[in-house]
Order: structure tokens, then C-alpha cells, then sequence
């Protein structure tokens, strides 16, 4: 798709090679444009470059070749120092494994995002129960990972992945490891997320998420080998995301 001033990802001649004795290529002069508010599925099969192109989105894996923009800013032209400020600032992250801390409570696990946060503790506690209430999980704030159903633990992940309210939210096969049922509520979740304006970008394998989502990318040996515009399902959207604090601005990296 060819890039225009609306849009929110604007991806161009990407190319990553994983350095070695044998160099490995996992991505290959990808061009990608995404508009805000768009729920994009980054399918294809293991090896052909998903989880690669989602860590660069993300901003924690350096392309070898490329331009990578993220409303309007040029990620990887920023300072490291600068990048983490735009990583905290812009994007939230979900994983296939939930990267729950075992030893905190779900309420704890919420809060780990903003240890660097500038906020009062009870404001911290407030609004990682405020989005433990949004997933349907105020009732286990106090319980551990090890207490928690796995799609329960995917519910706590997707909410510290919120707790900085981000623009942009990359989740790396989030369904993955969930059975069919566990896996649609989840859908149906980030579904809801996605049409209260929130940008999702998300890798699967499963061909059944196709129904959710606006747009999908299929990803072979590294290159982009299809796109397809949906029809996706359209939620009840539930209770307002956050309820901003109209003082505050977006760090913007320099």
C-alpha cells in the first residue's frame, strides 16, 4: 500500500539481517502504511518474519536498511535515550508468553510499566485498577500469576500493556497459546480496544482471527506477500479506555 499524510505507520524499504558466521535475513524491502484507528493482522508461517517485523515497530530491534515512522516520527533517527522515552510514551506491547512478574499480584504486574512515572502511588494503584476493572479482572487484582487461568494472565498482560495509554499496541500472537473459546474472548476484547480508537498491530498464525481485523499483511521468507482489506466484526464498546488528565501532554522525543 503506498503511503499518504493520514497515516499513523508509514514503513519503506525495511530490511533486518541477524549478523553470524551466516548472516540471516528476516526481512526484505518491506513497505508498509497503516492508518490510525486500524486493526491490522501481520499473518504468515513460522520463520517468515512476524515477530521481526513487530520488534521493529516496537522499537527494540534495529533495522540493517529502511525508513520506520510512527506518527510522523522517525524512530530510528532517535538517540537510544530518545527511543526508550518514545517506546514508554507511544507503544504498548503484549507477548505470546504474558512476561507476568510471578512473585507480584495482577495489580502489581499492571503498575511495573510505570515505576518510572512521575505519579503519586495511589494515582499508580487507581489506574492500574481502573484497567483491571476495563479487562474483567478487578475481582483478581490481589492473585497471583500462578493463580490465574491463561487467559486470565493474557487479560493482566493486555492491561499493563495499556497502563501508559498508548497509541499504538503490538501484540505478538496474544491468542497463541490459548484454547479456541479463551482465544475469541480476547479477540473480542482487543476488538473493543481497537474501536475506541486505539491502533492495534497484531502477529498471528491462526486464519481465524482474520475476522477481526481491518486490514491483514502476509509475511513470507521476509517479504510481504499479500494484503487484504476485511470486514471485521464491530463490538459494543465498552467503558472509555482512560480518562485522560487534559494538563498532560505526549513526551515527544527531539
Amino acid at each position: 500500500m503506498e503511503a499518504t499524510a493520514e497515516d499513523f505507520i508509514t514503513v519503506r524499504g525495511l530490511e533486518k539481517t541477524y549478523a553470524g558466521e551466516r548472516p540471516v535475513p528476516a526481512l526484505l524491502r518491506v513497505d508498509l502504511a497503516v492508518e490510525e484507528g486500524t486493526f491490522l493482522g501481520i499473518m504468515g508461517q513460522s520463520g517468515s518474519g512476524k515477530s521481526t517485523l513487530l520488534a521493529v515497530l516496537g522499537a527494540i530491534c534495529h533495522p540493517t536498511a529502511g525508513d520506520v515512522r510512527i506518527d510522523g516520527i522517525d524512530v530510528y533517527a532517535l538517540s537510544n535515550e530518545r527511543r526508550a522515552d518514545f517506546r514508554r510514551a507511544y507503544l504498548g506491547f503484549v507477548f505470546q508468553s504474558f512476561n507476568l512478574v510471578p512473585y507480584l499480584t495482577a495489580l502489581e504486574n499492571v503498575t511495573v510499566p510505570l515505576t518510572v512515572a512521575r505519579m503519586p502511588f495511589a494515582q499508580k494503584r487507581r489506574r492500574a485498577m481502573d484497567l483491571l476493572d476495563r479487562v474483567g479482572l478487578a475481582d483478581r487484582a490481589t492473585h497471583l500469576p500462578s493463580q490465574l487461568s491463561g487467559g486470565e494472565q493474557e487479560r493482566v498482560a493486555i492491561a499493563r500493556a495499556l497502563v501508559n495509554d498508548p497509541l499504538l499496541l503490538l501484540a505478538d500472537e496474544p491468542t497463541g497459546s490459548l484454547d479456541t473459546a479463551t482465544g475469541q474472548e480476547i479477540m473480542g476484547l482487543l476488538t473493543e480496544l481497537n474501536a475506541e480508537g486505539l491502533t492495534i498491530v497484531m502477529v498471528t498464525h491462526n486464519p481465524a482471527n482474520l475476522d477481526y481485523f481491518h486490514r491483514a499483511v502476509g509475511l513470507r521468507d521476509g517479504r510481504v506477500e499479500c494484503e487484504q482489506t476485511l470486514d471485521p466484526v464491530t463490538p459494543a464498546v465498552g467503558p472509555v479506555l482512560t480518562d485522560r488528565d487534559p494538563d498532560s501532554q505526549r513526551p515527544l522525543p527531539a
